[in-house]
């Protein structure tokens, strides 16, 4: 944890390789972090350099009960929130087609706003200074940054000012 980063009330974090919090990070009450130990002696022996870790930048917020299965590695960028409620970032599911356990990492770029009840699965990226809208999947890495990503699937719906004041802020805490 770096300096003024803080953990919250009531928070799950289970089987992960690491939580690593930036400067003035905080988490929130009530969220679920989940991963599975790397050296699991059945599942994922596909992936040998599967990373079970959290990792949030600096002055980045993630507010509460949602729920991070770091199966694989979730990355939340610097200057980001993850607002609202009951949010899923889950980076593992069945490979029907191989019929085993797969994943894949999650990244959320810089200055990006998630808003509630979203979902993002393994091998989803948003970019930097994106929104990605209420209760929208994100089911896929997209490349353009300074757009507003929404529906299901996730697409770019419009863009956002580069000027924003979201994406020139010096500390976290939006007033």
């Amino acid at each position: 944890m770096a300096p003024g980063s803080r953990i919250g009330h009531f928070n799950v974090a289970v089987h992960l390789a690491k939580i690593e919090l930036g400067e003035n990070a905080t988490i929130e009450r009530s969220n679920w972090i989940t991963g599975m130990s790397p050296d699991h002696p059945v599942h994922f022996r596909h992936l040998p350099d599967r990373d079970p870790s959290f990792v949030v930048g600096a002055h980045s917020a993630i507010t509460k009960k949602h729920h991070f299965d770091c199966t694989d590695r979730i990355e939340i960028g610097s200057f980001t929130t993850v607002a609202g409620y009951h949010s899923q970032f889950l980076t593992h599911s069945i490979d029907v087609i191989k019929n085993r356990q797969d994943c894949a990492p999650i990244v959320i770029g810089d200055h990006c706003f998630i808003g509630t009840n979203v979902v993002a699965l393994g091998g989803s990226r948003l970019p930097d200074c994106c929104v990605l809208a209420a209760k929208s999947l994100l089911n896929k890495p997209h490349a353009a940054p300074g757009f507003i990503y929404g529906g299901t699937p996730a697409d770019k719906l419009k863009p956002l000012p580069s000027d924003a004041g979201y994406f020139k802020r010096r500390v976290g805490f939006v007033e």
